[in-house]
């Protein structure tokens, strides 16, 4: 049963990356006065699997001067972290509930810098090894203090399971007690998964197409897979730590699609940042304010505990 939830499970997480793409292209459109994709299909809801055809059934080239055999099998293994990350869904019935789920997210996450890295690496080609190089540098600032915030929520539920923050924010929302925290998070996710303002890896202006330059047709829908399940994974994340964790509650589902939005949004209006900026965020903005924070609830769960006792 297991195997069959968790199967059933990625081919869920796949059709909503397919129709995330969709959603976007077509916020994207009405943001900018123009249609989205609207041919295939009723209002163009076939796109994502003409898409997914047409990238799957292209030829796939590489450089001649690659290291081949990695060359191909970096895509699967960053769609293979994407999605195995998704095994921390917390179901109540066939499937595993982590009593260290938190520290699970933090190892799994981790591993997606070395996909980005080798990707760029084993393309063997200038701007595809800029990208990488810029992405590692901005993997290692963000992973500090994303490490930090989900700490203090360590602190503060006092375990490392999901099911506590189901079972504690029954009454109140965490975002709540904790806006700049908050913010700080989206931040801090928008890095991570590389998206605008923060798509240094892929910069398009400077980089033609950062470390995915070389990466053309099944490679790239790997990719391009493997970057949307994160987002998805992550917006999921967002509202189980912040805005109420009832994850059996229809409620629940549109507030992550709210949360997908706004990384959409986000796109469509902030231009990218200047790269001094992006390591000045999140060196003198994001990790003093999170070690504040994780103080400050360090101390008034001492507090909590003295006044137990006493």
């Amino acid at each position: 049963m297991f195997l069959i939830s968790f199967f059933f499970l990625i081919i869920s997480v796949m059709i909503s990356v397919g129709f995330f793409t969709l959603l976007e292209r077509k916020i994207l459109g009405y943001i900018q006065f123009r249609k989205g994709p609207n041919k295939i299909g009723y209002l163009g809801l076939l796109q994502p699997f003409s898409d997914g055809l047409k990238l799957f059934l292209k030829e796939s080239v590489f450089p001649m001067n690659s290291n081949y055999f990695i060359y191909m099998v970096c895509p699967l293994y960053l769609l293979f972290q994407s999605l195995f990350i998704w095994i921390l869904f917390p179901y109540y019935l066939n499937n595993i509930e982590f009593p260290l789920g938190f520290m699970f997210f933090l190892c799994c996450s981790s591993l997606s810098i070395y996909g980005l890295m080798v990707c760029g690496w084993s393309s063997n080609s200038v701007y595809s090894m800029l990208g990488c190089i810029r992405s590692v540098s901005q993997a290692i600032s963000y992973e500090v203090s994303l490490s930090i915030i989900l700490m203090s929520y360590f602190v503060m539920v006092d375990g490392y399971s999901l099911m506590d923050l189901y079972n504690i924010q029954s009454s109140y929302w965490f975002f709540f007690i904790s806006i700049p925290l908050g913010f700080c998070w989206l931040s801090c996710c928008m890095a991570e998964s590389n998206r605008t303002p923060f798509d240094f890896s892929e910069g398009e202006s400077e980089l033609v197409s950062g470390f995915n330059v070389e990466y053309g047709g099944g490679g790239f829908a790997l990719l391009f897979i493997s970057e949307y399940s994160s987002i998805i994974f992550l917006c999921f994340l967002t509202c189980l730590i912040f805005f109420g964790s009832d994850f059996l509650s229809y409620l629940f589902y549109l507030k992550i699609i709210f949360m997908c939005l706004f990384y959409v949004w986000v796109r469509a209006t902030l231009p990218r940042y200047r790269y001094d900026k992006l390591m000045y965020l999140a060196w003198s903005c994001y990790l003093p304010l999170s070690l504040n924070y994780l103080l400050f609830f360090f101390l008034m769960k001492c507090l909590c505990f003295y006044h137990f006792f006493l």
